[in-house]
C-alpha cells in the first residue's frame, strides 16, 4: 500500500486522454500512477503496486506481453485488462484478474478496482477462483455458448474451475447448492479466507 494506507494503482494507457480520466476517476481514494506504455509500466511497477489497468493494444510492448513478465516477476498485484480489443480464446492463460471492454464507466472502473483491492486479503485458492471465473465471464460476453463448449481450451477452463470450486468447498465442509456456495465466498472474501 502507499501513503497513509491507500491503495496503489498503476494505469497502463497509451492514450493520455483515457488515462488522465483514469487518473482523475480514481485519485481522490487511491495513489495513482500512469505509464503511456508497456516500458513505463514495467519501470513503475513495485511490490507496492496493488492494481494494474491494462491495456492491451499499445504501442511497442503488448498488454499482454506486460501482464506475462508481471506473472513471470510474481509480483503480488491484480491485474484489469481494460481493453477495446474483445476477449476471444487466447484469453484463457492471460493470467488478469478482471477484463473490462472499453468504453468503461467510472462506476465501473471504481467497482472493479474496489473488488481487485478486497481480493488482496483472499486466499490463493479464492483469487484463483476468482480469476477463473472473471476468465470464464469475460468469454461469454461474446460467444454463444455452443462456440464455447466446441473449444478444447474452454473445456479446461470449465474444468479448472470446477476443480477449485470443488477444492474450496472441501475446506469450507461442503456448500448444498450454489446460493450456499456463493454466500460462503463472501463470507471468506470478509473474513480473509485463510485456505491456500
Amino acid at each position: 500500500m502507499g501513503d497513509e494506507d491507500r491503495p496503489v494503482i498503476l494505469v497502463v494507457e497509451d492514450e493520455a486522454d483515457v488515462a488522465e480520466t483514469y487518473e482523475i476517476w480514481l485519485s481522490g481514494k487511491y495513489d495513482v500512477t500512469v505509464a503511456q506504455n508497456g516500458r513505463e509500466a514495467l519501470a513503475a511497477i513495485t511490490e507496492a503496486v496493488d492494481v494494474v489497468l491494462l491495456d492491451r493494444m499499445m504501442p511497442g510492448l503488448s498488454g499482454d506481453e506486460v501482464l506475462s513478465t508481471i506473472r513471470e516477476r510474481d509480483l503480488n498485484c491484480r491485474v484489469a485488462m481494460v481493453t477495446a480489443v474483445e476477449p476471444d480464446f487466447d484469453i484463457i492463460d492471460m493470467g488478469f484478474d478482471a477484463y473490462l471492454s472499453k468504453p468503461v464507466s467510472k462506476a465501473q472502473l471504481h467497482d472493479t478496482v474496489d473488488s481487485l483491492v478486497e481480493r488482496a486479503t483472499y486466499s490463493a485458492l479464492l483469487q484463483e477462483y476468482y480469476a477463473l471465473a472473471e476468465t470464464k465471464a469475460a468469454l461469454m460476453t461474446g460467444k454463444r455458448i455452443e462456440k464455447l463448449e466446441q473449444n478444447d481450451a474452454y473445456n479446461e477452463l470449465e474444468a479448472k474451475l470446477a476443480d477449485v470450486k470443488a477444492r474450496l468447498n472441501e475446506t469450507q465442509g461442503g456448500f448444498t447448492d450454489e446460493t450456499s456456495f456463493i454466500s460462503a465466498l463472501r463470507d471468506l472474501g470478509g473474513t480473509n479466507g485463510d485456505q491456500s
